[in-house]
């Protein structure tokens, strides 16, 4: 059973919504940031990351967001370019803002952590007038993150793209991505995360992300089942939740749900391996794929990212992950 429906005359597969920034990655790893010398820079956000990866897995892909008027903004438009994804729809802000930064920590394999610069960035300065119907309704797909409804205006930029999209029969994958450092308080996120997740056809976050949105549910303990039921109320046709370790579970609407599998890995860092699983699953499910095997293809796509330095320019190619695998099936 298709639980969901691309429309395949739209000249664009996929549009990435919100934050463009900037990851700094430690070199010398397997030690604290105080005694870090030297940092690696790339391109990061997660809504970035995700456009990426699908723009490697050659889905022809553009972004909606705002970038700094400076040497960072220009890095990150001339990336994508270069990865052949559409910038026509990425402004460059004039009113003195700065590009997102975060430092990344690599103490051991899985004790890492992220410093970020998030005052006056660029990309929440996203706006209403920012947001081209024509262009939304060109695509088959969009993708939102949470961050990005922290603040005003870039708060409403992505509650009027959710609109186009659902007038013109897009399909809107969330990406939670709760960061708690951009918002005043529990509540107002919770409120801004069930108003976006209410209009969203997939929704994928960890059991953390979910917890935070049923703050005022007031429920004794997470039940997965539960969380999911209550999307499939509104538009969901699939709740992803994402258990790190070990492993996720995809809920669908017609009662079914997944076990996705965790796949071996030479663990560098632990961050970025959200962002390559929702390119890998979504690349999966626009192809058509029953949800174990999209998921399947995300969580090697995830092993091949926290295996390496980097979470952009790491963002792995269709080659590279039905090689890992063919190689654990072996």
């Amino acid at each position: 059973m298709n639980l969901l429906n691309f429309d395949q005359n739209k000249k664009l597969d996929f549009i990435g919504v919100g934050r463009l920034c900037v990851d700094l990655n430690a070199n010398e790893i397997h030690r604290p940031m105080e005694e870090t010398m030297t940092f690696t820079k790339y391109v990061g956000g997660s809504p970035a990351n995700i456009t990426i990866g699908l723009s490697r897995l050659n889905m022809k892909s553009g972004f909606i967001g705002r970038i700094a008027d400076d040497q960072m903004g220009r890095f990150i438009k001339q990336y994508l370019n270069n990865n052949n994804i559409d910038t026509s729809n990425v402004i460059t802000d004039k009113s003195g803002t700065v590009t997102g930064l975060a430092f990344t920590e690599i103490k051991s394999p899985t004790d890492c952590s992220i410093l970020m610069y998030r005052d006056n960035v660029a990309d929440l300065k996203l706006e209403p007038n920012d947001v081209s119907e024509e262009y939304i309704k060109q695509s088959k797909a969009i993708l939102i993150s949470g961050t990005a409804l922290a603040k005003s205006p870039s708060r409403e930029a992505v509650f009027l793209a959710l609109q186009y999209a659902r007038k013109h029969g897009v399909v809107v994958f969330f990406d939670v991505d709760y960061r708690p450092y951009t918002w005043e308080s529990e509540q107002e996120t919770a409120i801004y995360y069930n108003l976006a997740a209410e209009k969203c056809d997939v929704i994928i976050g960890t059991r953390e992300e979910f917890d935070m949105m049923e703050k005022m549910e007031n429920y004794e303990k997470s039940d997965d089942w539960v969380t999911a039921k209550k999307w499939f109320d509104y538009n969901a046709k699939i709740v992803v939740i994402k258990h790190g370790a070990d492993g996720s579970i995809a809920y669908a609407k017609d009662g079914k749900s997944y076990t996705g599998s965790v796949f071996p890995a030479k663990i560098v860092k632990t961050f970025g391996a959200g962002d390559s699983y929702a390119a890998g699953f979504i690349y999966g499910l626009m192809n058509g794929w029953e949800v174990n095997k999209a998921m399947e293809f995300g969580s090697a796509a995830a092993s091949i990212v926290i295996s390496s330095h980097s979470c952009s320019d790491a963002m792995p190619t269709y080659e590279q992950i039905s090689s890992v695998i063919d190689n654990h099936s072996k």
